[in-house]
This record gives structure tokens, sequence and C-alpha cells, in this order.
């Protein structure tokens, strides 16, 4: 019998969502509240890795358990592992899904966002969830070069050195966004895949090209480059959240 979990955390507490050997990742938690569960102990696979202090609102994972297990319905099973999770973790959904699903290998793309507060004092409240940036940005001059970072490209100039091996630095991106809401801005971003750091990179170098260190075109020239040091800065972890992962086709879950 195999579930399908949608999972939302702050990350402030945690060192990213994998389990770890010093420290507390987020997958930890979970895993703990289904061993209460479940006498086998199942393990979670998952359909992103998120770093320290990032956080999220959409992050997918599944697990399987014996078939006698099969009583417990998506509604029942989120209500029985929340009594179990720290309130800075909590199951937002859960479903039966087929045996073939898989939450890694058939999700074709994610949704980041990413929050800035861009205003002389921080909002004490966003504190934990934003990332400060007092000096005015130019909304205009990061659009511009938002758009450069739309389509098929090889990101490695955005990205940090994940510590073991890729196939490939290219990645397609479909949605690169900037919304403003008085001081607030929400950079959206959207591809099938990202590399370590990656939207980080591009948020930084974003907020660079705000402040006038960058003109949009040499988005460019960076990209060409493929070296992390001809890029922008990586922006603070805390302002990141997982959003959304979307699916190929539908997953016939069953609530």
């Amino acid at each position: 019998m195999k579930f399908k979990l949608v999972i939302a955390y702050d990350g402030t507490g945690y060192e990213g969502w994998q389990v770890q050997k010093i420290g507390t990742g987020v997958q930890e938690k979970v895993e703990a509240a289904l061993a209460k569960l479940f006498p086998s102990k199942p393990r979670l696979h998952s359909s992103s890795r998120t770093d320290t202090g990032v956080h999220a609102l959409g992050m997918v994972a599944h697990f399987e358990t014996e078939a006698n297990k099969a009583a417990f319905t998506g509604r029942k099973l989120a209500l029985a592992l929340n009594a179990w999770l720290p309130d800075d973790i909590r199951i937002v959904r859960a479903a039966r899904v087929p045996e073939k699903f898989h939450a890694r290998f058939d999700a074709k793309g994610k949704q980041y966002r990413y929050s800035i507060w861009n205003h002389p004092a921080m909002n004490p409240l966003l504190r934990h969830t934003a990332w400060h940036v007092p000096r005015p940005l130019d909304l205009d001059l990061m659009r511009a070069a938002a758009r450069h970072f739309i389509g098929k490209h090889d990101f490695q100039a955005f990205a940090a050195n994940s510590g073991y091996a890729i196939d490939s630095t290219f990645r397609t991106l479909t949605r690169c966004d900037i919304r403003r809401k008085g001081p607030l801005l929400t950079i959206i971003i959207e591809g099938d895949g990202f590399l370590y750091k990656m939207c980080r990179g591009i948020v930084g170098t974003l907020a660079q090209i705000g402040q006038g260190k960058f003109p949009p075109e040499e988005i460019k020239k960076m990209l060409a480059s493929r070296d992390r040091r001809a890029a922008g800065m990586s922006a603070p972890a805390h302002g990141l959240v997982l959003w959304n992962v979307f699916y190929r086709e539908k997953t016939g879950a069953k609530s």
C-alpha cells in the first residue's frame, strides 16, 4: 500500500529536509511520526531536498506500508500524523496512490517562491520568512533581468557545489516573475528542476541588479560563463519556500 503526503514546514529550526548525521532534518520528524502508526517504520521518498532554513508549503513524499493498514483513509492518516508532529511541521494532505507512483521520478516541475522585504525597517512578523533588503530596488530592472532566465540554460553559474555528482547542469525555467505589494516582493520561479542553491543564486543576483550593481543583460554573460564567481550573491535561505510540485498525470489518489 502506497501513500502520498503533501507536507508544509517552517524550516527555521531544521538542517534541511533530509535525515542528518548532525542536526535534525524534517524527514526525520515525519518518519518518527510514521513509526508511531506503522510497526514497519516506513521510509519517506521525497520529491525534493530543501536546504537548511528553507521552508515548504508543498513538499511531496511517498511511503509504502503493509496492506493490512488500508483502513487508513487519507484524511485519517493526516490527522494521526499531525498529532505526533511538532507545530512547525504539518501534513496538509494525504492520499492513497497507485503502486507505480513515485514522488521524485513522476514530478514534472516545481515552483519556488522567494520573499524580500524592501523597506528601511524590517517587518518583525516576517523576519523568519523574508530577506530584508533596506536599499531601494528598481523593479523594472529586475523584471528585465528575470526574462533572461526563461528557457533552457546551463545554470551552473547560479548554483553551489552540491558535493555529489549530477548528470547535467541544464535546467528549463518556464516562469520567473516578480510581484510587488507595498514593500513585499515575491519572486516566483518555476521549472523542470533546480540545482543546489540555484534559486538563491538567481534571487541574489536579481536583487543586486535592482540595486544597479549589474545591468539586466549581464545575465546572458553570467549564464554563458558557467562560473559561479561571475554571477551575483546567493540570497539567504530563510526567504525561500518550496511552494508546489507538479506531476505529469493524475496520481489516482484516493482520500
